[in-house]
């Protein structure tokens, strides 16, 4: 069994997170996390705060605080916020922290020692009202792409297409609105056009047909094009100095940063457990398996920045899997920060107390896992009454209450099967496997369709077999239903887990499973077996 590593995209720490984040990275990482965690398999699951570049400050700036101040407001919110909706990371750390920073830059160190990178003077765009560079973020203008009025000199989130500054066209500072001027400056680069030649290009097209389409086709894209030198430094005040006497007024440019902080927050939560080398086995060991869960914005740096920094710096394992999701709309609109165009995640906890698994289901059921997919308040409502209350509630409800009725609550003994009862027994074999298939395969819309698909056979057992009608006359017969009822309720309890796992506890308390029964029970539904509750 290979230990497996999966992250879930560092968020910025410059404000909340938002329904689009939780449906694009977080909730499909932690599904995929819990559902390696049933299996018993050895798994770490991290993620923490992006608490560096340009959207801190510029968050500062409109807030009129510091940086700091900004990335602990928000860092803090963000974590609950996680906690409260279940996502169950196994640490959630911050790249402010004094251990990765001291990771980063000897990552940097390490690289820099071996020659990867190349150095190079260049004209940057300056704000001379605000006397200073301009890193990417500080630069809006049209993307020449898509023809996006507000795209930044990163990359455009409209069209997700990858841009430097001197792409955009009529660009401007966010500090002034002024035109920049260009000035000279020196950084540090990593040469991705070399490596593209070397072996990246081969690393990532060995991967079509294991990749989702949406991202290797992306990927495919950019090397297409050609990749060219990307700056990992930049001229900053914010952000973990970089680590050479001639840097001064320097800082490592924060998608260079940013995916150290998957090592550094691994390391911090070994030391929590007070194994300091621990982290080695997941990171260092070619037995190993490495997962990022993310956007599709972030695509590009995971898929291509990342791997060719681990690849140079020689120590590290590469990614196996980038399974990355599109973007999920809001009423027929894309999501938008500055518009407050958003369903906040804190807001949404604090509107709908004891809700979670709602929102959990039905972002799930309508994940953009391919294409850019719309959430609707409409379709949330219908999710709920239609799929949560009368498929799943309902045969829950139906079993739960005929038991106590009839036998106070205690599981009544099964006796000789009909075929009725053997087609729903096969259906509580077959649909664990397939269940298991498709997140295995990253597809969870389709694995939550069979798990509804469950409930739907145990309705439609009981619709036919109607218990209530034979008790009188057929007492034994009813023992025989409700005693598979029940069993079907056990199964859909544990394999409901990685989904819903608030209703899976409270289902599992009103069950009285205990821990180890559960346990066994789980594996045995993930496995494709029966969870008994004889």
């Amino acid at each position: 069994m290979k230990p497996t590593i999966v992250t879930a995209a560092l968020p910025y720490a410059n404000g909340p997170v938002h329904i689009g984040h939780l449906a694009g990275a977080y909730l499909p990482s932690d599904i995929y996390v819990r559902f390696l965690r049933l299996r018993g398999e050895d798994v770490v699951f991290i993620c923490g705060s992006d608490e560096h570049g340009v959207p801190i400050t510029l968050r500062a700036r409109k807030e009129g605080i510091t940086p700091q101040q900004v990335v602990d407001k928000y860092h803090s919110m963000i974590k609950k916020s996680f906690e409260e909706i279940g996502v169950s990371f196994d640490i959630y750390h911050r790249t402010s922290e004094k251990i990765h920073a001291e990771t980063a830059s000897d990552f940097f160190t390490t690289l820099y020692n071996k020659k990867v990178f190349t150095q190079d003077e260049s004209e940057q765009y300056y704000d001379e009202e605000a006397g200073l560079f301009l890193a990417d973020r500080y630069i809006t203008g049209t993307c020449p792409n898509c023809g996006n009025t507000n795209a930044y000199g990163d990359q455009c989130e409209k069209c997700g297409k990858s841009l430097s500054p001197a792409d955009l066209i009529n660009p401007h500072s966010q500090l002034s609105g002024k035109a920049p001027i260009k000035k000279k400056t020196t950084h540090w680069y990593l040469p991705l056009d070399t490596m593209q030649t070397e072996w990246l290009d081969k690393w990532i097209r060995s991967h079509e047909g294991d990749w989702k389409n949406n991202v290797f086709g992306q990927c495919k894209s950019w090397l297409d094009q050609g990749l060219q030198p990307r700056a990992v430094t930049r001229d900053l005040d914010w952000g973990v100095p970089v680590p050479l006497p001639d840097a001064k007024g320097k800082v490592l440019y924060v998608w260079f940063d940013a995916p150290i902080g998957y090592i550094s927050a691994t390391k911090a939560l070994f030391e929590q457990r007070g194994d300091k080398d621990g982290w080695k086995k997941y990171w260092q060991n070619q037995d190993a398996r490495l997962l990022h869960f993310i956007g599709k914005d972030n695509i590009v740096f995971h898929c291509i920045i990342f791997p060719a920094m681990l690849k140079a710096h020689g120590d590290f394992i590469l990614p196996e899997n980038i399974p990355a999701n599109e973007f999920l709309n809001l009423e027929g609109d894309k999501i938008s920060t500055s518009r407050n165009w958003a369903v906040w995640l804190n807001e949404y906890l604090e509107e709908f107390p004891g809700k979670q698994d709602i929102l959990r289901y039905v972002l799930c059921a309508t994940a953009p896992e391919n294409k850019d997919n719309d959430f609707t308040w409409k379709d949330f409502q219908a999710r709920n009454n239609n799929e949560l209350v009368a498929i799943l509630g309902n045969f829950v409800n139906r079993t739960l209450v005929l038991t106590q009725k009839y036998y106070n609550g205690k599981v009544p003994p099964r006796h000789a099967l009909h075929d009725e009862d053997k087609a729903c027994i096969d259906e509580m074999r077959n649909i664990p496997e397939k269940i298991e298939q498709y997140i295995l395969g990253y597809r969870f819309r389709d694995a939550l369709f069979e798990l509804m698909n469950l409930a739907r056979v145990g309705n439609k057992y009981l619709a036919d077999s109607e218990p209530w009608k034979l008790q009188a006359k057929d007492p034994q017969r009813v023992e025989t239903i409700l005693n598979i009822s029940l069993e079907l309720t056990a199964q859909l309890a544990s394999i409901m887990s990685p989904f819903l796992p608030f209703t899976s506890a409270k289902l599992l308390s009103m069950l009285e499973y205990h821990s180890m029964q559960l346990e066994t029970s789980c594996r045995q539904s993930i496995a494709g077996g029966r969870a008994s509750v004889e």
